[in-house]
């Protein structure tokens, strides 16, 4: 029987390279375990990697071959929002089911999977425990010049004036930024208790560096919705003092589910794997939300898919949980942690804002 080929959009390079290793271990698990079973539509499963870290055109043009010839019947992946804006109408015209795994600031236009957690259900809750808990009502943003971060900025903004916080300093840098001497000279001037991170990969480790070598994390927490165990080993224990991250997984949730990946990534793949992370991991519930998606329509149709999770949801059970697959969104248990070291201390699931 042919096998069901899945292409693994996940950037190699650049700023979100750092996600790349742990994501391709991760689909690795997840295609085993699902050809231990019946795979997806009876069909077993392949994984193609493509690197979605590449310049856009050459990734849009190089994906679109793949499905053209054959090669790859569905697409799943982690990366950043610019990307999935321009692959989406791209794979829709195609024909061929696209799932976005990673966190982002809404897709419900786009005929898209999207497993991943959303501002609402994640930053607006996390910015409200830290005020019910910690008393920080005054931020700054600091966001890379893309879609996610400032989407994502509009719903702080809302939530800001509906609960009383203040946003008193908004600053966006280039995606691949290096040096942030100026955007902290500006948090610094300002009167903010904490700093809203809205970077990505590497971006954000070098912010960690800057922002602690500047003494801002005597006095400033930070926060942020995009903050994994890779992330935190490259920026060093020293530079993450009070740092507190939304997310719908973490590699030390001591939930059943999550300790079931755990054991299962560590048996599979040993002590030297690539950290286990929130962006991994979300390719391995990318890979079970089209699973889901196709045998709850018995088809890899994507307007199908779509159109029975938009009708009455699709779910499944994977490491987060029981997920609920919505047009463009979803719905799952978010928590919120603290950085401990090269750790994360879960300290409390959030309430939707």
């Amino acid at each position: 029987m042919e096998p069901f080929r899945v292409g693994l959009a996940i950037p190699l390079q650049g700023p979100g390279g750092i996600f790349g290793p742990s994501c391709e271990k991760v689909a690795e698990l997840a295609v085993a375990q699902l050809n231990q079973g019946t795979g997806i539509l009876g069909r077993p499963v392949d994984v193609e990697v493509l690197d979605a870290g590449a310049p856009l055109e050459q990734f849009c043009d190089s994906t679109a071959a793949a499905v053209a010839a054959g090669r790859i019947h569905a697409v799943v992946g982690w990366h950043i929002s610019s990307v999935r804006q321009h692959m989406a109408p791209v794979l829709a015209g195609l024909g061929v089911p696209y799932v976005y795994t990673s966190l982002h600031e809404g897709a419900d236009r786009e005929a898209v999977l999207c497993p991943g957690e959303t501002p609402s259900f994640q930053v607006a809750p996390g910015l409200a425990w830290l005020r019910e808990h910690l008393g920080i009502r005054r931020w700054s943003v600091v966001g890379a010049d893309y879609v996610w971060p400032r989407r994502t900025v509009r719903v702080i903004r809302d939530y800001a004036r509906a609960t009383g916080l203040d946003i008193v300093h908004e600053e966006f840098v280039r995606y691949g930024c290096r040096d942030f001497r100026g955007v902290l000279h500006d948090v610094r001037r300002s009167d903010a208790q904490g700093v809203v991170m809205l970077l990505v990969g590497r971006d954000a480790v070098l912010f960690n560096r800057q922002f602690a070598a500047g003494g801002l994390q005597d006095r400033l927490i930070r926060f942020s919705p995009l903050m994994e165990e890779n992330m935190l080993l490259a920026s060093g224990a020293g530079a993450t003092r009070d740092l507190y991250v939304a997310a719908a997984y973490f590699n030390s949730l001591v939930t059943a589910s999550a300790m079931d990946f755990t054991g299962s990534y560590a048996d599979r793949f040993g002590p030297g794997a690539p950290a286990l992370n929130n962006a991994a991991e979300s390719c391995f519930e990318g890979i079970l939300a089209l699973a889901a998606a196709a045998g709850a329509v018995g088809s890899a149709d994507p307007a199908r898919m779509l159109a029975a999770i938009a009708e009455h949801g699709v779910t499944y059970d994977g490491p987060r949980g029981t997920v609920r697959l919505g047009a463009g969104s979803s719905y799952q248990d978010v928590h919120i942690a603290r950085a401990d070291d090269y750790e994360f201390d879960v300290l409390a699931s959030l309430a939707p804002a």
